[in-house]
């Protein structure tokens, strides 16, 4: 039996669409709406709306928003050779499940767009259908946040962008994020050893979905590894990934007067008992490189380090009226060279705007204290529970009676564009949902097929209810 949605699923795995780079996607989506007569508009940010008529004798009923996300955060094992920009996600299936040989899959959120154009592709019973694809979502909503809401006459949004089947969102948190950008200065050394340091095998994970697991973080691994090295002098460090997901590697070049074998070995020792539970394969290796004639200097270096070791990471507080719920976190994401600086990222979420934006001045105050810029960007609104939701009860109301198991209403603390498009399109109903997603933002990422169309069918058999309700 063909399975729509899963061979559009594996259609967009062939075409790139990192964050920054979904224009192939984007104009394959104008095309698939443009062969089967559907209306379809691609604006400057390269979001889509596809619009579709409503099943027989449903053409005069309100429209619903059916929405997910085109990009996907692209993140590779080390020692994978791959080119985002123009190679294939190497997906494979392992029984129930598609995942991807050393590279994240994108089924956040490539299974939401496979979704609805499979309900845009099919026969079904459904009210006028205003599908809205949006783009870099995984670099602070930026697609969402440049939606016309004017093009929209649905009063009911359906997000697809959640990843536990039978858990209903009906809120999220907010999030913003700052770089601090340091100016290196050099210097001519005298150092009898160079060595390339590598801390790795990290679990990582998206810093919504996986920060209240306390998974280590490599940046702040390396503050406290290079803290214990004696004079040490860097020349060039890279850790992390995407602002979002949890730094799960790190690499930094060094140069000192002393061997290193015994400081690594304390610190492998020290990261593997505090870790053990959380995080159980994290190693640190290294190897010796040539002596560069010229380093960072002492000042830059220990300011660098400094900051790895000052600036926050992980769950800030937990929310007091909802048990289990991150209320406010921050995730220390990623620092590399660019051209004369290092620029360290970070990004915070919180419920409470004002939590959000403290964490903002923790790092100007950490800025300032090192002598370097910072920026704010990315900044969104998080979506506030309401207490009465017309889509969330049809929605409880069918999956009870598909499945005989009472529907989970929570909150998420991964940012959604909920918020941003609720400011955008005015006052409409929303909830978001979708089906297993484990270990997004990784090379771990797999996709449940049999949630897949168990989600698949429960949003059919909403659509066909919704008459009846809304």
């Amino acid at each position: 039996m063909e399975n729509k949605v899963i061979n559009f699923f594996e259609e967009i795995t062939k075409i790139p669409h990192c964050s920054g780079s979904e224009k192939q996607l984007s104009d394959y989506l104008v095309v698939f709406a443009r062969e089967r007569g559907l209306s379809v508009h691609q604006d400057k940010s390269l979001n889509v709306i596809i619009k579709k008529a409503g099943s027989k004798g449903r053409e005069n009923e309100t429209p619903v928003i059916l929405q997910g996300h085109m990009d996907m955060v692209c993140i590779a094992k080390k020692g994978v050779d791959i080119d985002f920009s123009k190679d294939p996600i190497p997906y494979y299936i392992d029984g129930d499940y598609i995942k991807s040989k050393g590279t994240s899959l994108g089924a956040d959120n490539g299974i939401a767009v496979a979704m609805i154009m499979a309900i845009l592709d099919g026969d079904y019973s459904h009210p006028p259908i205003e599908a809205l694809i949006t783009t870099d979502e995984e670099v602070g909503l930026l697609g969402a946040a440049n939606v016309d809401g004017s093009l929209f006459k649905g009063k009911t949004l359906i997000n697809l962008d959640s990843e536990e089947e039978g858990v209903f969102l009906a809120s999220c948190a907010g999030g913003i994020r700052n770089t601090i950008k340091l100016p290196i200065e050099t210097k001519d050394i005298k150092k009898k050893k160079a060595y390339k340091v590598t801390i790795s095998g990290l679990m990582g994970g998206h810093s919504g979905m996986e920060i209240h697991k306390y998974r280590a973080s490599a940046l702040k691994l390396l503050g406290r590894l290079l803290s214990e090295i004696a004079s040490v002098r860097i020349f060039d460090v890279t850790a992390g990934n995407a602002a979002n997901s949890i730094a799960d590697n790190a690499t930094v070049y060094i140069a000192t007067n002393t061997f290193i074998d015994e400081d690594i070995e304390k610190m492998q020792k020290i990261f593997s008992e505090e870790y053990k539970v959380n995080d159980p394969d994290i190693k640190i290796s290294f190897e010796e490189v040539p002596v560069p004639d010229v380093t960072w200097s002492k000042i830059t270096t220990k300011k660098f380090i400094n900051a790895l070791l000052v600036l926050p990471h992980g769950v800030l507080s937990m929310n007091t009226q909802m048990e289990g719920l991150v209320d406010t976190s921050t995730n220390l994401s990623s620092a590399k060279v660019v051209d004369d600086h290092i620029v360290i990222t970070g990004t915070h979420r919180s419920i409470v705007e004002t939590k959000k934006m403290a964490l903002v001045k923790r790092y100007v105050a950490v800025a300032e204290l090192i002598g370097a810029q910072v920026a704010t960007f990315g900044g969104y609104p998080g979506w506030e529970y309401v207490n009465e939701s017309n889509i969330r009860d049809v929605f409880t109301k069918v999956y009870e009676k598909m499945t005989g198991e009472k529907a989970v209403i929570s909150a998420i603390h991964a940012g959604l564009e909920c918020g941003i498009l609720k400011r955008n399109i005015g006052d409409i109903d929303m909830i978001s949902l979708g089906p297993n997603i484990y270990d997004v933002h990784s090379p771990k990422e797999k996709l449940s097929i049999s949630s897949t169309n168990r989600v698949f069918e429960l949003l059919i058999n909403v659509l066909d209810n919704m008459h009846s309700k809304l």
